[in-house]
């Protein structure tokens, strides 16, 4: 049963935007925290950005004034918005659930930044 389900991926050029979502199953319960990450061929998996069960958010330096990460509480998905994209943002973007037994990862969707 898929946990994490995320859209929104794809190519885009350079100063381009998208916007990924991420809808977490009704069988997670206790959220606290959502968030993404990336990982980058040949590098390891950073964060970009989580917002907690208040709302308060974390950044990478990297990409702070572009992004932005926000939460839908009701419908338990989490959004980023990437705007002004460059090509070093390339990766596959995982979304990520945090629960106080365990956290949930999604499959993963690749963004490509390229002309």
């Amino acid at each position: 049963q898929v946990q994490l389900v995320e859209s929104g991926g794809g190519l885009v050029q350079p100063g381009g935007s998208l916007r990924l979502s991420c809808a977490a199953a009704r069988s997670i319960f206790r959220i606290t925290a959502m968030g993404w990450y990336r990982q980058a061929p040949g590098k390891e998996r950073e964060l970009v950005a989580r917002i907690n069960s208040s709302g308060g958010s974390t950044y990478a330096d990297s990409v702070k004034g572009r992004f932005t990460i926000s939460r839908d509480y009701v419908k338990n998905t989490v959004y980023l918005q990437m705007n002004t994209l460059k090509p070093e943002d390339t990766a596959v973007y995982y979304c990520n659930a945090e629960t106080a037994p365990r956290d949930y990862w999604g499959q993963g969707t690749q963004v490509t930044v390229s002309s």
